[in-house]
């Protein structure tokens, strides 16, 4: 059976999606209308213009996808990233997930990305256990902060760094400037899911 994670392209969106939407019936995104197509289609070119975004690929269908996005705006928050994964729940169990993941931090490092965020929403034993095994530390939780679904619920936020946080760092480098041939090699080391 053929698995490879490879770059997301636009083309790509409209199974990206397919896969978000089916997280609308749960709090684990605080949307409460799936994007159209277009909008989303605008989300992931504006993410793609700096930072990766990755899909897994079993048998030519897209059943997972992370990508890592600006944490905030300001420039000194300019080392920092938010990651953010999901996978198509009959794809759980095999290592999708954490496989996108382990790729995206690697290329975040060559970034020069400093500390890396996961934004939770609590209880989500699943992606805590996941952001955990890769090395993700608890910070803090918003209580009561998000309601959908009939009820209120908390958001955890998690924490990695990366690189050593030198006393003058390195430039934050644009995804698209990295050596290509160096992020297919990344990303092919983490092409082979547990069965």
């Amino acid at each position: 059976m053929e698995k490879f994670i490879r770059f997301a392209t636009i083309n790509d969106a409209e199974d990206i999606l397919k896969i978000y939407a089916s997280y609308f019936d749960t709090s684990i995104t605080f949307e409460y209308e799936v994007p159209s197509l277009e909008s989303f289609k605008q989300r992931m070119s504006t993410i793609m213009s700096e930072y990766p975004y990755l899909v897994y690929v079993v048998e030519n269908q897209i059943v997972g996808y992370a990508y890592a996005n600006k944490h905030k705006e300001r420039a000194a928050y300019h080392w920092n990233a938010e990651l953010s994964v999901y996978v198509d729940r009959k794809h759980f169990g095999v290592h999708i997930g954490k496989n996108l993941c382990l790729s995206l931090l690697e290329i975040l490092k060559y970034q020069n990305i400093q500390n890396v965020y996961a934004v939770i929403t609590s209880p989500n034993e699943r992606s805590e256990n996941l952001h955990k095994s890769l090395g993700f530390e608890f910070l803090f939780i918003y209580k009561k902060t998000g309601y959908k679904l009939g009820k209120w619920h908390d958001v955890a936020w998690y924490e990695k760094s990366l690189n050593k946080h030198e006393d003058l760092p390195a430039e934050f480098i644009n995804f698209n400037n990295l050596d290509k041939a160096l992020i297919k090699s990344i990303i092919f080391e983490n092409s082979k899911p547990s069965d």
